[in-house]
């Protein structure tokens, strides 16, 4: 695996925990100063006490103002070389259940959220010698799941914009990617999988059974497996890498 660039900095969003903590921790593990974003100021102070991070700092990526002002806080602190745009909620229901607000919540979160910080990094990024933005989307940007449209539709948007800001890019030395796990053992499947106890009687063994389905290899997928490819993407080595959207899930996809 290619290193990253000497003395880079990446910025996390939704980096307290979950995958993007562990991305975050890897980045570190590579030799990056790292800042992480995120709305819980204990789970980003956990992170920094536990080496996953160096620098915390509290935004809601759907707040455009707050996102920005943490941004060029950060940015003043030492220039942004990788931004990972992590930041994601996830909440299911039957589509005619599935009303505007539902939507807006998804569409705020999940792809506004990756937006905002791209308009907040790229103008400071374009000055850098080289450049990543990495957006984790998930398969449910690559393919439809029951009960998760406005989820879908979100992390779908989120590709769409991948894909079409790589072109825009493809003249500088900024790459553009998504990553795309499947079920991920983290607290946010975990919520779907108490979701799925609840309202089906299931035990956690059969809920979890239900949703290792969808992956061939038949199990979840660890967050150190979507961070190592967020990694690889972020090195030097992976510069001809760009507006493509990455399944790690286990031949799902």
């Amino acid at each position: 695996m290619s290193g990253l660039p000497r003395s880079a900095h990446a910025l996390v969003t939704g980096g307290g925990r979950g995958i993007g903590r562990e991305i975050a921790a890897a980045l570190v593990r590579a030799g990056a100063t790292v800042t992480v974003l995120g709305r819980h100021r204990q789970t980003l102070d956990d992170a920094v006490l536990a080496g996953a991070a160096h620098f915390a700092d509290v935004a809601d990526v759907a707040d455009q103002a707050a996102l920005s002002a943490a941004i060029a806080k950060a940015s003043a602190r030492q220039p942004i070389d990788i931004l990972v745009a992590n930041a994601g909620i996830a909440e299911s229901a039957p589509f005619m259940k599935s009303d505007a607000a539902l939507f807006a919540r998804m569409m705020d979160v999940n792809f506004m959220g990756v937006v905002h910080a791209i308009h907040a990094v790229l103008p400071s990024l374009k000055d850098r010698p080289s450049g990543r933005i990495v957006a984790i989307a998930s398969t449910a940007g690559l393919k439809g799941y029951a009960y998760v449209s406005a989820y879908s539709a979100a992390k779908h948007a989120v590709i769409g914009l991948v894909r079409s800001l790589a072109l825009e890019l493809a003249s500088t030395p900024i790459t553009v990617n998504a990553v795309c796990p499947g079920f991920t053992d983290t607290d946010l499947v975990a919520g779907s999988i108490e979701t799925i106890m609840r309202k089906t009687g299931r035990s956690r063994e059969q809920a979890v059974a239900e949703l290792s389905r969808h992956n061939p290899q038949g199990r979840l997928v660890t967050p150190a497996e979507v961070a190592n490819t967020v990694l690889w993407l972020c090195g030097e080595g992976a510069g001809a890498i760009t507006g493509q959207a990455i399944a790690v899930a286990g031949g799902e996809v």
